[in-house]
């Protein structure tokens, strides 16, 4: 008996309006919905009754030949076809429709048995105007097949092209999963520098707003070329920002051949509550932080794009859009409160993601917005793959954890040292690489010792990490204000604990059915182990809050004891803003184990050595094309022959006996300055003949630094590249690190040095002698301090120093003359300007010696006088221990001063000398 079968949509809108719920599992946000609440489309089958007949028997027979007749056709249509196309069935798709709003669309929809072509596997590229081929955005990697998880079309307009699109373009379009394209008007221009910028000009769109028309042809378009090959579509902005590893996760959790709406739900505000032509359960994916749709949503919707621009009730394009799926394709936006921190919207306007990014709402996100200024869709995206590199540091870390735990259990029998330990007796070292090497795996002794405060045993009492204590404020024994604000650096590394702490603590916090929130720090301990990495021991004020099953909220407190791990330390050597690329890796590690002389004295050899760290990569050698630049200095000259004699000794040991690339100036003031100085420069010419040693003649008149320093840059500086200025005093004593400092950290139209010079305190005060000091280079709290606010020397090349405006030669004396210049190249803001580099350098020392103000200076350069005075006597704990040693003479002389205080206050004092006319004196208040 023949039957036919027809099919048959339950309805099951209704159903869609109940709330979307999320869960995450392990991590990754799952798309679920409660049985009761998961949609079943049932095919009913029809059968259609016959009436009874004489003849049956013979319809029957005739039924079967039609039958037999359908089948020998259909072999012969298959025969023709597979020999038309080849074998490539991959062009070819039977489709079989599924009534009105089936997965085809168009005017087959409803048609059974339809063939529809295919897109081709091979990605496909869109041609601009003049027949270039553009690029896809996006998909699989080199030689592989694309990615088909995600299509997205991102809605622009044409004065956006060079800025907010390109930024999109450049950072997170080209993680995407699939492929990306940015639809704007059809008058729109390609920018300059922008070839491949996957554009699509939608004929009859303009950019004017709302974009309702450009939105909804953008889903035909999306439809019509992209339909078959993606499952899922998002449409967004050209300001959000999209993290596509987690959004790939949360996609590839979630049934794709189901009507899905995902977006951040949306009913409009106050003033537009009743407005929207919206029923009471229903509303729309706001179009902000991006809206997806399923491929089978996107099918229903696209046939009825047109009834839907035909029925605008509003100007909102978001709320038409989510009217339109609502109406065909029976869903909803998803409810669920999760949404609005996973596609988070920022209320702040352009403000919004122009601060510090390191906040709960920003790490948590798949989708930013809005993004307003281009500029800092690059700033999120930096920052965004600093935290990636951070998840791949811990997971390296955990992975040492792992094999030093193995290592400790295959070693049980015979034990043996990490780095001679084989997994069988025939087989290699794990880890036979030195540092250097590319095949080095790291320090397992270091990185895989499992998080512990008592990694570090100090073997003496002066080797123990005291603790420092945290409340309001920050208190430790080893500053010398014990105790102060928790400075800026400090908040921020207890804000990054604090948040991980939490994110551990609520990883499952979902299906438990309860969350924790941070409230406050109470008090905390913390330590810094060179070695290992920051150790914290906090006592911290959480909300519990449970909201399955017997509601409450609960303040309670947690003890936390954390470790942030420090990771291999690297080095990467940069000459003139630029990385050097080294050779070969075989030559760095040739270069590491040879070359112990060069390497000896390096900062970084010395940290090795003393166990500190284990370097990866070798340390960086004195290169020659570092050396090739000549250093110009400059020294202005005031009396001072004595302390000139033992600059002179400094250059010629640091710079002429090591042949370095230096040339020096002297400009004296004064006749015997000239003469003292032109003597001495002789000598040192005589020892040194191919030394560039030249005394400029006195410059008459009364000293001006200023203008001793241009005179000395004007004949000093040749042409470029050899124009770099070092403006020295004679007080400075330097090591050949601190010359290859300022080649290193002055790079010509990019930056300027103002090198945070160490200052000596009085040696009476810190070794009881007047003889000066026995080491210079001795640098630590108690021996000199850094001054902070000199900007006395500086490195600068002489085009840049002309470019930002030169010395103010009008400037009399000693002092400002540094600071106007300094604030000369902060100001700069022409295109062409330099940027400041400040850094404390151990290797450039100023030597101490008495501080005379003279009583003609006027009253800021006699205050600043005064001030450096004072602050080159000694630290807060020196005079500490001087009054100490010496209380008995304070005390007297506190009595005294008391004493003298209290009987010149008791005893009227004498009267002042007064005009005839007045005739009795007045009383002092």
């Amino acid at each position: 008996m023949a039957a036919s079968t027809d099919t048959e949509h339950r309805d099951h809108r209704h159903d869609d309006h109940r709330p979307h719920h999320y869960h995450h599992h392990y991590g990754r946000p799952v798309l679920q919905r409660p049985p009761q609440q998961q949609h079943h489309y049932a095919y009913k089958t029809v059968v259609k009754k016959q009436r009874p007949s004489a003849g049956g028997k013979k319809k029957s027979t005739g039924n079967r030949r039609r039958r037999l007749t359908h089948v020998l056709a259909g072999i012969v249509l298959g025969l023709f076809v597979g020999y038309t196309f080849g074998g490539s069935y991959d062009r070819l798709r039977l489709y079989a429709g599924c009534g009105n709003g089936g997965a085809g669309g168009g005017s087959d929809a409803g048609r059974s048995g339809v063939l529809r072509p295919l897109q081709s596997s091979r990605a496909r590229v869109d041609e601009d105007d003049s027949g270039g081929a553009i690029p896809a955005a996006g998909g699989g990697g080199a030689g592989g097949p694309p990615e088909s998880l995600l299509f997205v079309g991102v809605m622009t307009a044409n004065r956006y092209l060079a800025t907010r699109a390109a930024a999109v373009h450049s950072t997170w379009a080209r993680r995407v999963p699939g492929r990306v394209m940015f639809y704007s008007s059809e008058t729109s221009v390609r920018p300059p520098g922008a070839a491949d910028l996957p554009l699509v000009r939608l004929p009859t769109v303009d950019d004017s707003y709302p974009p309702q028309k450009k939105s909804f042809l953008m889903l035909q378009h999306m439809w019509d070329n992209y339909g078959s090959a993606y499952e899922w579509f998002m449409r967004a902005d050209d300001d959000v920002y999209v993290r596509p590893d987690r959004l790939a996760a949360l996609l590839r959790s979630v049934d794709s051949r189901k009507p899905v709406f995902i977006g951040q739900a949306g009913r409009g505000n106050q003033e537009e509550f009743g407005l929207l032509s919206l029923e009471y359960d229903e509303n729309f994916c706001m179009g902000g932080p991006g809206v997806i749709m399923s491929r089978e949503t996107l099918a229903r919707v696209v046939p009825h794009i047109k009834h839907c621009l035909k029925n605008l009730f509003t100007t909102h394009e978001d709320v038409e859009l989510g009217r339109c799926v609502q109406k065909f394709a029976g869903v909803s936006c998803t409810w669920s409160y999760e949404m609005q921190t996973i596609l988070y919207h920022n209320s702040s306007g352009r403000d919004a993601f122009t601060g510090n990014l390191k906040q709960k709402e920003v790490h948590r996100a798949i989708t930013l917005h809005p993004v307003k200024q281009h500029s800092h869709m690059y700033r999120i995206h930096n920052y965004m793959k600093g935290l990636e590199l951070q998840e791949i540091q811990q997971k390296k870390i955990l992975l040492h954890r792992d094999v030093r735990s193995m290592m400790n259990q295959l070693n049980s029998a015979h034990p043996r040292p990490s780095n001679e330990f084989r997994l069988t007796g025939d087989s290699k070292q794990l880890f036979s690489s030195r540092p250097g090497s590319p095949n080095y795996l790291g320090d397992p002794d270091l990185l895989g010792l499992p998080p512990g405060l008592n990694k570090y045993r100090p073997r003496k009492v002066a080797d123990v990490i005291k603790w420092d204590f945290i409340s309001k404020a920050w208190y430790s024994d080893t500053d010398a204000n014990p105790r102060r604000r928790i400075d800026s650096y400090t908040k921020e590394g207890l804000d990054d604990v604090v948040r991980e702490v939490m994110d551990l603590i609520n990883k499952f916090s979902k299906q438990r059915g309860r969350v924790i929130d941070f409230k406050e720090i109470f008090y905390g301990y913390q330590r810094v182990n060179p070695l290992y990495g920051v150790d914290y021991m906090l006592d911290m004020l959480l909300m519990y809050k449970k909201y399955r099953g017997k509601k409450m909220t609960v303040p309670v407190r947690r003890h936390a004891y954390l470790q942030q791990q420090f990771t291999g330390f690297e080095v990467r050597e940069v000459l003139d803003g630029s990385e050097v690329k080294l050779k070969t890796q075989q030559q760095d590690a040739e270069a590491y184990d040879n070359d112990d002389d060069d390497a000896a004295g390096s900062p970084s050899r010395d940290i090795a050595d003393n166990g500190m760290v284990r370097v990866e990569g070798p340390p960086a050698k004195r290169r020659s094309d570092s050396q090739a630049k000549t250093v110009h200095f400059v020294l202005p000259l005031f009396n001072r022959l004595a302390t000139f004699a033992r600059f002179v000794d400094n250059y010629e040991s640091v710079c002429l006996a090591n042949d370095e690339r230096v040339t020096l100036t002297v400009v004296p003031y004064g006749k015997a300055t000239a003469d003292g100085a032109a003597a001495a420069v002789a000598q040192l010419a005589a020892r040194h003949p191919d030394a560039r040693l030249t005394v400029l003649p006195d410059a008459g008149g009364p000293f001006a630094r200023a203008a001793a320093l241009h005179a000395g840059a004007v004949h000093a500086a040749g042409p470029p590249p050899d124009d770099l200025l070092f403006f020295v005093d004679v007080d400075m004593l330097w090591t050949a690190a601190t010359v290859d400092r300022v080649r290193l950290n002055t790079v010509r139209g990019r930056t300027v040095y103002f090198p945070i010079v160490y200052s000596e305190y009085d040696p009476v005060v810190v070794y009881g002698r007047a003889a000066g000091s026995p080491n210079h280079f001795l640098v630590n709290q108690d021996t000199g301090y850094w001054r902070q606010y000199g900007f006395g020397i500086v490195s600068a090349y002489a085009t840049d120093l002309a470019a930002a405006g030169g010395l103010d030669t009008s400037i009399r004396g000693w002092g400002n003359e540094d600071v106007d210049l300094y604030e000369k190249f902060v100001r700069s803001r022409t295109a062409t300007a330099v940027s400041v580099f400040r850094a404390a350098d151990p290797d450039l020392v100023h030597v101490y010696h008495p501080v005379e103000c003279d009583a003609g200076l006027p009253e800021p350069k006699a205050r600043m006088c005064a001030n450096t005075r004072f602050e080159t006597y000694g630290n807060v704990d020196q005079f500490a221990n001087i009054i100490y040693r010496n209380r008995e003479a304070v005390y007297e002389f506190a009595a005294r001063r008391l004493l003298n205080g209290s009987t010149a206050a008791t005893r009227p004092p004498p009267p002042p000398p007064l005009p005839v006319s007045v005739s009795a004196p007045r009383p002092r208040v």
